[in-house]
């Protein structure tokens, strides 16, 4: 098969977005250096409290996604492999395990036979080992397990705590997205978690709690997710000036990236340059004649060649579950003068976290708002949370806005389980399909 020009993608290069990501991972391997406590935690974006707390923090799936994205996960998935975990384990949490497995063994300098990938094994270790756990997982019993098993690798010697985040099946008369019975009670219950977890780390650091610290904190992640949210509506436009994978590249910095005047800046600056494509008449894709909704996480071993493979097709990927209906989404929630509810809430909003009703609606109405011609399905091998939903959601498309769909297989973060070959052709089909269903229109 051949592989993807560089040609006819025409991606967003803000110049700061490398400095803050790389900023940030190197405060953080330093961080023992420097004195500072380190948290791990998988799942919500609880990261504000933790800097508020004066900590530095590690999301699992993120340095997962890192190590994939450079291609260097190898080590880290041998690592979990020789501990003993199977390759059908989520590939995020597989991952990260085998790093805890190789920060621990750095550690203690023991030996684990892995050998032939030196660099890339220390680039894999060099997580400073956590002082404490705190596990906030939405939607995927794996990912409440997750820290669990990172606890046990560690020896049961470092603290954990858990965020019980309740699943939002809707399935009450009254229940839909964003109100009802079911979504008002799971609200409270989440907030006083949060309170709860407060304390825990103030046990953690010996340190009282800096409120005012979080409000700040979240004063800057509403602007942050209005100014992205604002940049993504300009992409209704056809054709749009920017693509899914533009927004993917930025989920580092509205996931996990410190809250600050940087953090506003940067999607100030994402906003002015859509908005310039925009009245420039500067393209996504520079041959736009399908739109695409993708559905699926991130298969971050393939983001490039993904991102030109269908550009060459002559198709923009406009949106997707993962990147509009997640991340700070629904930034008019939060009250930066009582901001815990409205975090509280937007844990909630964790895409594998609904029911198949308010999935409907998510997905149908981001297809009619972004005039989207077909689904792709990226069925994550290893991620069953976001992948069991996807044949409902298809049917229901094609059902009611008769809109097309097609799956490929793949992973978050194992390249071994996804094949261009599949993607091509399957493609292709739909494409030659939406080809036929608009000659009729």
């Amino acid at each position: 098969m051949s592989a993807p020009t560089l040609g006819n993608s025409n991606k967003i290069v803000i110049p700061t977005a490398t400095n803050m990501v790389g900023d940030y991972w190197e405060n953080l391997f330093t961080a023992k250096e420097r004195g500072k406590q380190v948290v791990w935690y998988n799942g919500s974006a609880v990261n504000p409290i933790f800097q508020a707390a004066g900590l530095e923090w590690c999301h699992g799936e993120a340095f997962s996604a890192r190590l994939a994205a450079q291609q260097l996960e190898k080590p880290a998935q041998l690592a979990g492999e020789e501990y003993g975990y199977i390759g059908e384990l989520c590939s995020y949490a597989r991952t990260h395990l085998g790093c805890a497995v190789l920060t621990k063994q750095a550690k203690s300098e023991d030996e684990n036979g892995i050998v032939g990938l030196v660099d890339q094994q220390q680039l894999a270790s060099r997580l400073p080992a956590p002082d404490f756990f705190v596990n906030a997982y939405a939607g995927c019993s794996t990912g409440q397990q997750w820290d669990e098993i990172s606890y046990r690798v560690f020896g049961k010697q470092v603290p954990i705590f858990n965020v019980s985040l309740p699943f939002l099946p809707s399935n009450k008369p009254d229940a839909g997205y964003l109100r009802g019975e079911e979504w008002e009670q799971a609200s409270r219950y989440v907030a006083d978690q949060l309170h709860k977890l407060i304390a825990f780390l103030e046990t953690m650091t010996g340190r009282p709690f800096d409120w005012d610290a979080l409000r700040q904190n979240m004063s800057y992640i509403k602007r942050a997710s209005e100014l992205r949210r604002e940049a993504m509506a300009l992409c209704r436009a056809a054709p749009t000036p920017a693509t899914y994978w533009d927004w993917i590249a930025s989920i580092a910095h509205i996931n996990f990236m410190p809250a600050g005047p940087e953090l506003v800046q940067y999607f100030a600056d994402v906003k002015t340059e859509v908005q310039y494509r925009l009245d420039h008449a500067i393209p996504g894709v520079r041959n736009e004649r399908y739109r695409l909704y993708f559905d699926g996480i991130m298969n971050w071993n393939k983001l490039g060649w993904l991102s030109r493979k269908f550009a060459d097709a002559d198709v923009a990927v406009v949106c997707g579950r993962y990147t509009h209906n997640a991340f700070w989404q629904e930034p008019h929630l939060i009250d930066t003068e009582d901001p815990i509810l409205g975090m509280a809430q937007h844990y909630l909003l964790c895409p594998t976290n609904h029911g198949v009703k308010t999935l409907k609606h998510l997905t149908n109405r981001d297809c009619i708002d972004y005039g989207i011609d077909g689904i792709v399905f990226h069925a994550s091998r290893t991620c069953r949370a976001f992948t069991n939903p996807q044949h409902l959601l298809a049917k229901s498309a094609q059902k009611e806005l008769g809109i097309p769909s097609m799956f490929f297989e793949g992973d978050v973060a194992d390249a071994s389980f996804y094949k261009d070959e599949i993607l091509e052709s399957r493609l292709a089909a739909m494409l030659e399909g939406i080809d036929v269903r608009q000659s009729r229109v």
